[in-house]
């Protein structure tokens, strides 16, 4: 029998769900480069926590037809999240729909304690799994193989709360149409038609209008892992982890200004720090001087490397409209040694290598293109590497399916690599909240070396503003 501290999931209802008949037909949407180098990661794994103090017979009479109807109303205007990445042979590959298409949605009943999962001190990464769906394997038809890449679980904790998890194929869009998706869909959700969310001006611009040297869309389409794409393609799933925790902690705007100002007391030839910076350059610095603490320093981490997206959509020439669909961003990477990142001036040191980093990549007049051929290698390099999930500009926490705002928000994703997340907070949107998965030992050590960094930093700057 389980006990409440084993995940056990039943299944309510699973199906498949489509556009409204003769909305969509067939479309296909070409793959850029952009998306293309998405082929060679994992998928997204997104979970959205609401409390939803109702028993399981109100959410199967109220929750599901709701959120079926409106899903598939939203599809019309987002007709790639239906459709399937195709692959042909000798062709790139593009997402195309037809007729009949569809992306599966799950719904379950969970026994696991809602409450406890929605915090932000370190639970399991383990329990969290089963509330993400897993994409459908790739199939073929004809002389075309076939690989779905959206899929959708929501799952009931009785007379506590409700689940989203949502999965993607990268290759399918960033995180900006993916907000656009849900905007859309919450809409529908709370108003039962698409009459306000059309009004809103936010419809998909599928038009592929970048232009950048098609040398790249060769590069890629050269790599062994695009080429051999097959019915046998099997996307990357999550791992069970080995004594693993998730944590999310939460730096608010008085902490940020005042670490801004301390840091640019301490960086005198620094113009300007963004608060992404601030955030990012702190836990970089700290997690490294958490791992050197319980694993000691070892030769293999003598460089360390942080590495984020950048929208490109405004930076290019000329710009896109903010409702681009798919993906468009670019690679800023920031490299050093590890003792200068543990050292006393670890933070200022990555904050600096961040910003300049960041400086340089969104920089229109070095090219948004310079080094893209350079991004795939670097980015397989075998050296640690703390990535970025998410992004501040974008509040998840507006999500609303119609019983209030999130109550929690996770990047289950994070699980397959030493990436964090960064978002806006749910409390302010001015406030940076993190998460970020570690062995447990390491996360102890996290949490005390973060916490008596930043005491220090701010109780000094108290002290000087005393003298």
């Amino acid at each position: 029998m389980a006990t409440s501290n084993q995940p056990l999931l039943t299944s309510v209802e699973k199906c498949h769900i489509s556009p409204p008949p003769n909305t969509v037909g067939k479309r296909s949407l070409p793959l850029t480069f952009f998306d293309l180098v998405w082929l060679l990661f994992h998928p997204v794994h997104q979970l959205f926590f609401y409390d939803f103090p109702h028993p399981k017979s109100h959410f199967i009479e109220t929750v599901i037809p709701t959120l079926k109807h409106s899903l598939s109303i939203t599809l019309q205007h987002f007709f790639p999240f239906a459709g399937n990445l195709i692959v042909l042979p000798n062709s790139k590959p593009e997402i195309r729909h037809v007729d009949g298409d569809s992306l599966a949605l799950t719904f379950a009943e969970c026994n696991l304690d809602f409450n406890h999962l929605k915090q932000n001190h370190p639970r399991d990464c383990n329990k969290f799994h089963p509330l993400v769906p897993l994409l459908e394997p790739p199939f073929k038809a004809s002389d075309l193989v076939k690989i779905p890449v959206f899929s959708v679980q929501v799952t009931i904790f009785p007379n506590s709360g409700i689940t989203i998890g949502l999965t993607n194929h990268h290759s399918l869009c960033d995180a900006r149409t993916r907000y656009d998706f849900l905007n859309a869909w919450t809409s529908v959700a709370k108003h039962g038609t698409d009459e306000l969310f059309l009004s809103s001006r936010s419809v998909p611009f599928y038009d592929r209008v970048i232009e950048y040297p098609k040398s790249l869309d060769d590069m890629l389409l050269s790599l062994p892992p695009i080429q051999t794409l097959d019915e046998s393609y099997k996307v990357p799933q999550l791992e069970p982890q080995m004594n693993k925790v998730r944590y999310t902690f939460v730096l608010t705007q008085s902490q940020i200004n005042r670490l801004k100002k301390w840091l640019l007391a301490q960086l005198p030839t620094l113009e300007y720090v963004s608060s992404f910076a601030v955030g990012c350059g702190y836990v970089w610095s700290c997690v490294a001087k958490s791992r050197v603490l319980v694993e000691g320093a070892k030769g293999e981490y003598e460089v360390e490397r942080f590495a984020c997206a950048a929208d490109w959509r405004a930076r290019l020439n000329p710009p896109l409209p903010q409702t681009y669909f798919g993906n468009c961003t670019g690679l800023c990477l920031a490299t050093t040694k590890t003792s200068l990142i543990t050292g006393s001036k670890g933070f200022p040191t990555a904050v600096e290598l961040l910003a300049t980093a960041i400086r340089e990549g969104v920089n229109s007049k070095l090219g948004v293109f310079k080094d893209a051929e350079t991004w795939v290698d670097k980015v397989l390099l075998e050296v640690p590497t703390m990535g970025v999930a998410g992004t501040p500009k974008i509040n998840v926490y507006d999500v609303d399916f119609g019983w209030g705002k999130p109550e929690k928000y996770e990047t289950i994703s994070l699980d397959y690599n030493d990436s964090i997340s960064v978002n806006a907070s749910k409390e302010s949107s001015e406030d940076l909240e993190i998460g970020l998965c570690l062995p447990a030992e390491q996360m102890d050590a996290f949490i005390s070396i973060s916490g008596n960094e930043i005491e220090s930093i701010l109780s000094h700057e108290f002290q000087c503003i005393n003298l």
